[in-house]
């Protein structure tokens, strides 16, 4: 009996079931005969689903006590995170008292080598826009995991070049520190990209919206003009191929490597 997988997202609403449908279909095909289930952690998303779609999406904890209750003794739970943050903590502490043993796929940026494949996918975005400022913004985090956004600024730098940023929604670094560094290197043009895995909610409201303080019109404010990047990088393939990397590490680590 091979061990199934259990994929665990905070959950968002109809925007990003497009985007795990790509990644179930990624991991799927690169893990062939094993059971494949969702889990959803946050509770307000999983009612909203309900609601509007009429789909039951299960916390974690509810699929790993199905699984059990089908013989299962273990299971890989696949962090769908961007960071090892509040969330991933939580489900940890979650799946702890499951009934069935877990070993855990780590989130997408987890070690250097994660870093540098995020950064290979980002490459034809940059070459797409010459002689202007990329920016990345991410959704922040007031986790001690904060500091992740630093070292992906730093390692983009050094792999790609000086025209890329790293701001966030939420924390830092702030908009305004990335908004006064573009302009003092004297660009003209700003390409925004979300640094998520689905251009959701604070894409929409935070990044491109019309309201005085997205990032777009702040911006647009200073006499920049801006190009959107609208795909979360959750629809780009490297991407999951770094989630199925982690899976198969967590596979490797258990009793008897049923592959």
């Amino acid at each position: 009996m091979k061990i199934p997988i259990v994929m665990a997202a905070f959950g968002t609403t109809t925007r990003a079931l497009t985007t795990y449908e790509y990644i179930d279909k990624r991991v799927r095909e690169r893990f062939l005969g094993h059971k494949i289930i969702w889990s959803y952690s946050s509770r307000m998303v999983k009612d909203w689903i309900k609601k509007r779609k009429n789909i039951d999406m299960k916390h974690p904890h509810e699929v790993l006590q199905e699984l059990h209750e089908k013989g299962h003794e273990w299971a890989v739970v696949q962090s769908i995170h961007f960071l090892a943050g509040h969330e991933f903590y939580r489900l940890l502490a979650e799946v702890d008292h499951a009934s069935i043993r877990t070993s855990i796929g780590l989130p997408l940026l987890s070690s250097p080598e994660d870093y540098l494949a995020v950064i290979n996918e980002l490459r034809p975005v940059v070459a797409a826009h010459p002689g202007e400022a990329i920016v990345l913004v991410g959704h922040g985090t007031d986790h001690p995991i904060w500091s992740s956004y630093l070292a992906l600024h730093h390692m983009l730098r050094e792999e790609i070049g000086p025209q890329i940023y790293v701001g966030v929604v939420e924390e830092y670094p702030e908009q305004d520190a990335i908004v006064a560094h573009v302009r003092q290197a004297g660009f003209k043009k700003v390409c925004l990209v979300p640094f998520m895995l689905v251009a959701g909610m604070h894409f929409e409201e935070d990044l491109i919206s019309e309201n005085e303080h997205s990032w777009k019109t702040v911006f647009q404010d200073h006499g920049i003009t801006v190009s959107i990047e609208g795909e979360g990088l959750g629809l780009y393939p490297g991407i999951s191929d770094i989630f199925c990397d982690h899976i198969e590490a967590a596979i490797a680590v258990i009793p008897g490597n049923i592959r």
